[in-house]
């Protein structure tokens, strides 16, 4: 249930992006921001992990703030694979890609408190 939760608040994070952030659209149905929030969920854990070991150092040395980077690099695969698979999001570049991750990282903190702290009642 929880999981379906998080997907949710991650749709919503989307469709909030899409909304923000000029370069980053969404052209579908809305339940289609499900399929997208479970795609960047898997690029995520496979190609995220890679990336922040692989990093690591840089983001010690820049005390986190590469982790941005990573995040960018994350949702312009998403986006790229998203268009391949036909899902309807479409990142015209880094810029977008960054200040989409901003966007979408920020909501998902906001929502996630709001989602977490009904369950803590």
């Amino acid at each position: 249930m929880r999981f379906l939760l998080h997907l949710v608040v991650t749709a919503v994070a989307f469709w909030v992006a899409t909304r923000l952030v000029n370069g980053l659209s969404y052209e579908g149905p809305l339940p289609g921001l499900l399929l997208v929030a479970l795609l960047f969920g898997v690029v995520n854990a496979v190609l995220g992990s890679i990336l922040r070991l692989l990093a690591l150092p840089v983001t010690l040395l820049t005390l986190g703030l590469f982790a941005l980077v990573i995040n960018a690099i994350l949702l312009w695969v998403t986006g790229a694979a998203a268009g391949s698979l036909g899902l309807g999001l479409r990142v015209d570049g880094f810029v977008p890609a960054f200040l989409g991750a901003l966007v979408i990282g920020l909501t998902r903190v906001v929502l996630n408190a709001v989602v977490d702290g009904r369950d803590r009642r």
